[in-house]
């Protein structure tokens, strides 16, 4: 398996738990377009959803997902496009190297994880997919359990232009 198919906390039982769940799980999950896989992993009340529609100015950030349900259809629906797409190479391998998921802030029970995507996939037809943003998710840890509470995706990565003046 490559590295970058590989846990990097696995040592440290809680970013473990939280890479599992949003990384090998998700992309599995996605690529199955089984929600069920994923069901779990969420804190349905409350949860809270913001896309950032790729801009750098969160004034433009909006409430896409503002319910579990919502979001769920979203994501149904992306993994069913993507279920259309043929590709050149593995998927599942493309979306594992495209993905970093290193940085994990835990303060007690609580969570931020900063997913970012970033690298191509080859497809059939000579094109590619390109994946190049970024998600912040917010974890609780809820009966022993790392869930989801919320995120804020769609993000542009890197964020921001650096002012020359």
């Amino acid at each position: 398996m490559s590295s970058f198919m590989t846990n990097p906390f696995p040592n440290d039982p809680d970013r473990r738990e939280i890479w599992t769940m949003l990384v090998e799980r998700d992309i599995d999950a996605f690529l199955a377009g089984d929600w069920g896989m994923v069901d779990g992993d969420f804190v349905k009340e409350g949860f809270l959803g913001i896309d950032a529609g790729k801009s750098d100015n969160p004034d433009s950030w909006r409430i896409g997902f503002p319910t579990l349900d919502v979001y769920r259809e979203e994501w149904l629906r992306q993994a069913a496009e993507a279920k259309k797409v043929k590709y050149a190479e593995d998927q599942r391998t493309g979306i594992f190297r495209a993905t970093n998921l290193q940085h994990i802030e835990i303060n007690g029970d609580i969570a931020v994880a900063h997913k970012k995507f970033d690298g191509t996939i080859a497809r059939a037809d000579g094109g590619k997919d390109i994946m190049n943003w970024q998600t912040l998710y917010f974890c609780r840890k809820v009966g022993g359990q790392w869930k989801l509470t919320g995120f804020i995706g769609y993000a542009p990565f890197p964020m921001g232009t650096a002012r020359t003046a």
